[in-house]
């Protein structure tokens, strides 16, 4: 199929007739029915039913949608960004970012980025560490934000701040005189919020009270670090959460764990594709509202 073929396929399958199809892309129904004719030809076979002026897919026309959809997304956005390069419109970035730093970091790094870049078009997608990667190596996104290295050999993992896990709890939880202490995994004390078993994060907090002989019961078991922040403010008992979530409420007590678990924050970019000047300058206000959370600014 000829990608003027998808394109008018598509639109049919989307509207149901032959005027619907020429109205969305405004073009006359004589064309329209000429290219689904000869769409039909090339395959040798008909992909509609047609009854009184609807047209009904085939199940050979449901299968070829599944199968043609996200060529024809690709077709629709080089479409658009054609139609912007003609505009003369500026760049557009892809970020991607897990959740967690997506709520916590970007925020404030856009804003401080936004100053230089008034009309610049920015996307963000958020999305766990593999699927982060995914996007990279298809050229779905310019560059990710996580806590994680991949270790990918086509991902290059740069860190721009780091920090350590810390623990949090509802106010009133420790004495003020407290909150500047490291806590050790014997004070991680009452109802525990825990992290499903493949969290990396939460592993290394399970590694490091097994390590001193603590064996923690999460009754309580959350996907991400904010729901675990937003149980902790309301009283839902204690968690461990990277130090971004944690310094992102004013809401909650927090203390440094002991023996200290680092993390670390990471750009991570194709490692074929350098960033554009628009991109490594978001990349830098990330890196400095990352820090200026952490107070290492």
């Amino acid at each position: 199929m000829r990608l003027r073929h998808i394109e008018v396929f598509h639109a049919i399958m989307q509207v149901g007739t032959i005027s619907g199809a020429a109205q969305v892309l405004h073009i006359s129904q004589p064309a329209v029915t000429k290219v689904l004719q000869h769409c039909e030809l090339q395959l040798g076979m008909p992909l509609f039913e047609r009854v009184r002026g609807k047209l009904y897919p085939k199940p050979e026309a449901h299968r070829l949608f599944a199968e043609t959809e996200k060529l024809n997304r690709d077709l629709q956005g080089i479409r658009r960004l054609a139609a912007s390069l003609k505009g003369r419109a500026v760049e557009t970035i892809r970020m991607v970012s897990t959740p967690t730093l997506a709520i916590s970091v970007l925020p404030d790094a856009m804003s401080e980025w936004r100053r230089d870049f008034p009309t610049t078009r920015c996307e963000l997608a958020t999305h766990h560490t593999s699927e982060i990667v995914n996007m990279l190596r298809l050229g779905e996104a310019d560059f990710g934000l996580s806590l994680q290295d991949p270790r990918h050999p086509g991902i290059v993992a740069e860190p721009i701040a780091q920090g350590v896990m810390t623990a949090i709890a509802p106010p009133g939880t420790w004495r003020d005189d407290e909150l500047a202490l490291p806590l050790s995994p014997c004070g991680l004390q009452g109802e525990l919020i825990g992290y499903a078993d493949n969290d990396p994060l939460g592993e290394l907090v399970v590694a490091a009270c097994e390590a001193q002989g603590i064996h923690p019961t999460f009754r309580t078991v959350v996907q991400t670090y904010q729901i675990a922040r937003s149980l902790v403010q309301a009283g839902g008992g204690m968690a461990v959460v990277d130090p971004f979530t944690a310094a992102s409420s004013s809401r909650i007590q927090r203390r440094p764990l002991t023996p200290a678990i680092g993390i670390q924050l990471y750009l991570l970019t194709a490692g074929h594709s350098p960033l554009s000047h628009g991109a490594r300058q978001l990349a830098d206000c990330i890196a400095q509202a990352a820090r200026t959370c952490l107070g290492t600014a």
